[in-house]
């Protein structure tokens, strides 16, 4: 029997790519959208062939799981109701903009006896697989020092409205890299520096930030998750992590799909899973958690 699955909200432009994603899976069906703005939900739901429903409630009593997509100041609320009725959990990043908002989320998603995953689809890039199983072999040896990027498009809209996002581009940017950098290490960060600020587009939140992070181990990080393509660059961003270590250093390209080794013996070049999807990886990965009632990655 598939996984019923609902968007509860379409707020956020990944909702298309997890519906797309949902799609093609012969273990998942969709059962509708809702969304707090109807009109919202109405075109979304035209879009993807699936009913819009007027009620949260609704929704929830046709699915066994749902995707959050909503704005980030909404994501408390909405995966508490979701939490309550019993529904499995997929959350849009960032989940809270507030630690009370966090402290909520664990709360009510540990009461609940859920399964709960948060759409970090990058730790699951099969380029990043592949340097983190590389960077654990020893491939580089102790790592000494990691560098990444998350460069992107301005995406407008609610994202630069700190009443419903939170903040900008450190809000919206930095948690893919600071969380494949945690994972990397196996460690998180005692201290974070940043500089942010709205040097390019002149909004009422920073499009520029850049980060310092230490790490328990002396492993000290460089992230820049700035705003800082314009409207016509050839993809929305990057997502980029290097790793210098005391053999060597090795550098993930995700959205190029490419992996590159380099030490003193010889270069090594791989592309990595070409042509996969990060999306259709989340969504497989939410859907077998569930299935089988294991952690998410």
């Amino acid at each position: 029997m598939p996984l019923r699955l609902g968007i509860l909200s379409c707020a956020h432009m990944h909702a298309h790519g997890y519906a797309h994603a949902a799609r093609e899976r012969e273990d998942i069906e969709l059962v509708g959208v809702w969304d707090h703005k109807p009109e919202r939900a109405t075109k979304f739901g035209r879009r993807w062939e699936i009913p819009d429903v007027e009620q949260m409630d609704a929704l929830l009593d046709r699915a066994d799981a749902v995707v959050i997509a909503s704005e980030n100041v909404r994501h408390a609320d909405h995966i508490a109701r979701a939490a309550e009725a019993g529904k499995h959990i997929l959350c849009e990043k960032p989940l809270a903009t507030t630690e009370s908002e966090a402290n909520r989320i664990r709360e009510a998603v540990e009461a609940a006896g859920v399964t709960f995953m948060t759409s970090f689809p990058c730790r699951l890039s099969p380029a990043y697989s592949a340097m983190r199983t590389r960077v654990q072999d020893g491939a580089v040896g102790a790592v000494l020092a990691l560098c990444g990027t998350n460069h992107g498009t301005c995406p407008f809209d609610w994202f630069v409205e700190p009443a419903e996002s939170g903040g900008g581009a450190l809000m919206d940017h930095v948690v893919h890299v600071a969380d494949l950098m945690r994972d990397l290490l196996g460690e998180s960060p005692t201290t974070v520096y940043a500089q942010v600020n709205s040097l390019r587009l002149n909004l009422a939140c920073e499009d520029t930030a850049f980060l310092h992070l230490t790490f328990p181990s002396g492993v000290f990080a460089t992230l820049d998750g700035s705003w800082s393509r314009p409207s016509g660059y050839k993809t929305w961003g990057d997502v980029r992590l290097s790793a210098t270590g005391e053999k060597g250093v090795i550098e993930a390209d995700l959205f190029a799909q490419a992996l590159d080794l380099f030490t003193d013996e010889a270069p090594t070049h791989r592309e990595v899973g070409y042509g996969s999807s990060l999306d259709r990886e989340l969504l497989a990965a939410f859907a077998g958690s569930v299935a089988e009632g294991r952690e998410p990655p």
